[in-house]
C-alpha cells in the first residue's frame, strides 16, 4: 500500500512526543521515514512504560508506526558523515533537539540549504529559536503552566494540568500541517523551506478564546471543572444509576426544551436564568436545580428524554467504555499494527480523504534499518551500532 507523500524522504531527529508525532503522520501518508537514534538507548520515550515489553512503550507504539530505525553516533565523524548523506538525499528533515545543536554538529540551516537547495526542514522547540526562555527545558506540563493552561483547569479550589500531552499534541499538529504547506510552496517555487515550531506558541493558539477574553474584558475566565466556563447549563449531571450524563444548552430554544424535558418549567422564565449570562452568574443555583431532577433518573432515563426534546447529550465514559465504543466498531476505527512483540490495535487516523491510503506500518525495533540504511547510502557499517 502507498500513500500520497510515496517517495518522499524524512530525516527525523526526535525525541518523545512532539516531533515524533508530526512525523508519524507523515509515514501514514506514505512517506519513507528515518528515525535517527541514539546508539544503545534511542528515544528516550521508548522506555516510558513496558506496554510491549522493554524498549516498546505505549507512547513509542503510538507515535512512531511506520518509521525506520537507524542507530548512529553523531559524536563520531561517521555517524556525522552517515547523516550528512541522509540530509542530502531527504525532502524533508525534522528535528527537536535542544537550540543550537543542529549547529554544533556543523549541519545548521544555512549548512542543509547549501547541501539541499529543495530541502524542507522543520524545528520544534519549547519557547523558539530566540529570546530568554530560549535555552529552558520544555516538557508538556511545563508548558501548560507556563501558557496558562494549568491556571484554567480544573475546579476553582484545585488548578489541574488537561489529561493529555496538548502541548506537545498541538506543536506536533502545527509541524506536520506547515510541513506539508512548505511541500507545496516547493512544488510551486521550486526550493525548500524552513518551517519553526514553538510549543508555548502553539498550545496560546489553542487558547485563543481565553487570551481574547482576559486582553479585550480584562478579567479571567473562571475554572469550573467539568463544566463550562462561559455557558450554563453545560457539564455532567449525575443519574440515580451512577452514571453521569452531560448536558449543553447553547439558545433560548435548547433552554426552554430542557426545563420541559426533565420537569422544571417552573423556572422556564426566572429572571435568574434568562439568558446565558445570567445563567452563568447563577450556575451553582441552577445546577441545583437541575440535579434535583437528573438524580431521580436513570442515565437512560434522561438520555431517551433529551434525545426526544432533540438536545444535546453525552456520557462521561472511562476510557475502558471507550475501548468499546458502538461508534468506533461500526466506522472500523481499529487497526491492527505490527510490533516486534506482535501485533496490537491501534485507532486509525481521525481523517479520511477520498482516494487516498492510510499506511499504518510496522513499529520499528532500535536499530532495525540501520544496515539497510547505510547500504541504501552505499556507505559502510564503519561502526557497529550498540
Amino acid at each position: 500500500m502507498t500513500g500520497p507523500l510515496d517517495g518522499m524522504v524524512v530525516v527525523a531527529l526526535e525525541q518523545a512526543v512532539a516531533a515524533p508525532f508530526a512525523t508519524r503522520q507523515l509515514a501514514d501518508a506514505g512517506a519513507r521515514v528515518i528515525k535517527i537514534e541514539r546508539v544503545g538507548e534511542g528515544d528516550f520515550a521508548r522506555h516510558y512504560d513496558d506496554a510491549m515489553g522493554p524498549g516498546f512503550s505505549s507512547w513509542f507504539l503510538w507515535l512512531n508506526r511506520g518509521k525506520e530505525s537507524v542507530e548512529l553516533d553523531l559524536k563520531s565523524p561517521h555517524g556525522l558523515a552517515v547523516l550528512g548523506a541522509l540530509i542530502e538525499r531527504a525532502d524533508v528533515v525534522v528535528q527537536n533537539l535542544v537550540p543550537g545543536a543542529m549547529e554544533r554538529l556543523g549541519l545548521g540551516l544555512d549548512e542543509m540549504r547549501r547541501r539541499n537547495p529543495r530541502l524542507v526542514t522543520c524545528s520544534v522547540t519549547g519557547y523558539g529559536p530566540d529570546g530568554p526562555y530560549r535555552d529552558r527545558r520544555a516538557y508538556d506540563l511545563l508548558i501548560q503552566s507556563e501558557a496558562g493552561l494549568v491556571s484554567l483547569t480544573g475546579t476553582p479550589d484545585h488548578p489541574a494540568k488537561a489529561g493529555l500531552s496538548v502541548a506537545d499534541i498541538a506543536g506536533g499538529m502545527y509541524a506536520y500541517s506547515n510541513v506539508l504547506l512548505a511541500l507545496l510552496q516547493r512544488g510551486v517555487r521550486g526550493v525548500g523551506a524552513h518551517v519553526e515550531v514553538s510549543l508555548f506558541d502553539a498550545l496560546l493558539e489553542w487558547l485563543g478564546h481565553q487570551v481574547t477574553l482576559t486582553r479585550t474584558l480584562g478579567r479571567l475566565p473562571r475554572r469550573a471543572g467539568a463544566r463550562h466556563a462561559t455557558i450554563a447549563p453545560y457539564g455532567p449531571f449525575p443519574c440515580a444509576d451512577g452514571r453521569d450524563v452531560v448536558l449543553a444548552v447553547q439558545n433560548t430554544r435548547e433552554w426552554r426544551a430542557l426545563c420541559e424535558a426533565i420537569g422544571m418549567n417552573e423556572v422556564v422564565d426566572d429572571e435568574r436564568f434568562d439568558g446565558n449570562d445570567h445563567r452563568v452568574a447563577n450556575a451553582d443555583a441552577l445546577d441545583r436545580l437541575i440535579i434535583e431532577r437528573t438524580s431521580a433518573m436513570t442515565s437512560d432515563e434522561l438520555v431517551e428524554r433529551l434525545e426526544t426534546a432533540s438536545l444535546a447529550w453525552a456520557r462521561v465514559n472511562d476510557l475502558f467504555a471507550v475501548l468499546e465504543h458502538e461508534q468506533l466498531r461500526a466506522r472500523g476505527r481499529w487497526a491492527d499494527v505490527q510490533a516486534p512483540g506482535g501485533m496490537f490495535q491501534a485507532l486509525r487516523p481521525p481523517v479520511d480523504v477520498s482516494g487516498v491510503d492510510v499506511v499504518m506500518g510496522h513499529v520499528p525495533s532500535l536499530g532495525q534499518h540501520t544496515a539497510a540504511v547505510l547500504e541504501w547510502l552505499g556507505m559502510d557499517a564503519q561502526e557497529e551500532a550498540g
